[in-house]
C-alpha cells in the first residue's frame, strides 16, 4: 500500500506544481488526509550549482520533458521538472513504477543524457 500512496503523493503533487496551485489537499487511499501549502519558493528547484539555481519547467518545455520522461520509464510519477544547474539542460525527478526514486537528465532536443538512480527528491 505504501507505493500507492507515495504514488498517489507524488501525482497530486506534481498537478499542484504545474497547475501552480498555492493549497494542496489530497485523500490517501489508506483513508489518511494530507494538507499541504505550497510558497512560491518551495516550487522552485531548490539545487544550486555553478553558481545556477534550478528553475521550475513550465508550458510547452514541461510538456516535452514529461513526456520523454514517462516514454522512457513506463508506469512511472513525474514528481517535477526542471532546468538542470549540473550541466544538463533538463532534468525531470520522478518515481519510476516499483517505487525507485530516478532523476532524468535531458539536453536542449530533449534526449536523454542520463539517468540517476537513488537521487533524493
Amino acid at each position: 500500500m505504501k507505493t500507492v500512496r507515495n504514488v498517489a503523493v507524488g501525482a497530486a503533487l506534481a498537478a499542484a506544481v504545474a497547475g501552480g496551485g498555492m493549497y494542496l489537499a489530497m485523500a490517501v487511499p489508506d483513508g489518511a488526509s494530507t494538507s499541504t501549502s505550497l510558497s512560491s519558493s518551495d516550487r522552485k528547484g531548490s539545487h544550486r550549482a555553478n553558481g545556477i539555481t534550478e528553475e521550475l519547467l513550465t508550458g510547452d518545455t514541461a510538456a516535452r520533458v514529461e513526456a520523454a520522461a514517462k516514454a522512457a520509464n513506463p508506469g512511472a510519477t513525474v514528481l517535477r521538472v526542471e532546468t538542470d544547474a549540473d550541466g544538463a539542460a533538463y532534468e525531470a525527478h520522478i518515481r519510476k513504477a516499483d517505487g525507485t526514486p530516478v532523476t532524468v537528465k535531458f539536453d536542449r532536443s530533449f534526449n536523454i543524457t542520463s539517468t540517476e538512480a537513488g537521487k533524493r527528491h
